[in-house]
């Protein structure tokens, strides 16, 4: 059996998952998923269980890939939190398994996983479906989720101009200056978004906060909030113009408020687009539905695991 890690802060799994490694691995997983082959894949559908007396949920993410032999679940609480409060909104923990013995192989800290992973796949979903010359970057809200998606998008893209919107002015600024300076905080979403070639929304809003008539004909939008069927960050002008993509149609017509609440259709996968089965429409508004899946998190472990083995 191999040896056993419990990672014991955030800091080491930052420390060892990088885009650059993290996003080919990814891609390739979206690939198989969107085959259909359960020989490939084995992922179920999000299985959550409610905490109404908390206003949150516990979600279960487990994920088999074949041919990779990973097996790993992550355990998510998700809280609808009150606008300021110190309590976390989220916490996981992801579990990383050995196939053949059934013995847990690692313990991680699920936030950088989560986190990484979800704008890794936000950047991929730019890379096929922005436009051809995007210089404009606006990101909707200023949380974890929001840092990653601007690491990874200025990393991978060369945009113009980044800028930034959240509820409260004070936390855009906060997000502005930890990038020391190369974001703009706008006051409204209209603004920010006006003229925007790549729209990212990364908020808790559980009602729309992206209306259609302000996008640019022909822009992305990566929806990364709004994960319950009853949530929504986009209305459904936007969801009913634009062509639709998400990670996983079953778990998209299940889970996404956005697309349910607004009858939209969904146009592809993003791994039918990377195998060629569905074309990426460019010239068109595009929205990427992210609800996340359990082979990100299984993807994500196994490279952080080995990038541990080699470091010990």
């Amino acid at each position: 059996m191999l040896s056993h890690w419990r990672s014991s802060s955030t800091y080491e799994v930052e420390d060892l998952l990088h885009y650059k490694d993290l996003i080919p691995r990814l891609e390739v997983a979206l690939r198989k998923f969107s085959k259909l082959d359960s020989a490939e894949v084995i992922q179920p559908v999000r299985t959550t269980v409610p905490l109404q007396k908390y206003n949150g949920f516990l979600g279960l993410m487990p994920a088999y890939l074949v041919h990779e032999d990973i097996l790993c679940t992550k355990l998510v609480c998700f809280y609808k939190r009150e606008s300021g409060s110190t309590l976390p909104s989220t916490q996981a923990t992801v579990l990383l398994f050995d196939p053949e013995y059934g013995n847990v192989k690692a313990v991680m800290d699920g936030e950088v996983i989560t986190a990484k992973r979800t704008a890794a796949v936000s950047a991929i979903s730019a890379k096929l479906l922005m436009p051809t010359k995007s210089d404009v970057l606006t990101i909707l809200g200023a949380g974890h989720q929001a840092l990653s998606h601007y690491h990874v998008f200025t990393e991978t893209f060369s945009f113009k101009e980044v800028r930034v919107w959240s509820r409260r002015k004070e936390t855009a600024e906060r997000f502005a200056q930890s990038t020391q300076g190369h974001v703009t905080v706008w006051e409204s979403v209209e603004e920010a978004v006006n003229g925007a070639d790549v729209i990212v929304t990364v908020t808790g809003a559980s009602e729309p906060v992206l209306f259609g008539q302000w996008v640019k004909p022909g822009a992305h939008v990566a929806a990364v909030g709004a994960c319950r069927p009853d949530w929504r960050e986009l209305d459904d002008v936007l969801m009913r113009q634009a062509e639709v993509y998400v990670d996983s149609r079953e778990g998209a017509v299940a889970e996404s408020g956005d697309i349910i609440l607004s009858g939209a259709k969904v146009f592809a996968e993003l791994g039918e687009v990377l195998n060629g089965t569905r074309p990426a429409l460019r010239e068109k508004t595009t929205v990427f539905k992210s609800l996340g899946m359990g082979i990100q998190d299984a993807v994500s472990a196994k490279l952080v695991f080995e990038q541990w083995k080699n470091k010990h």
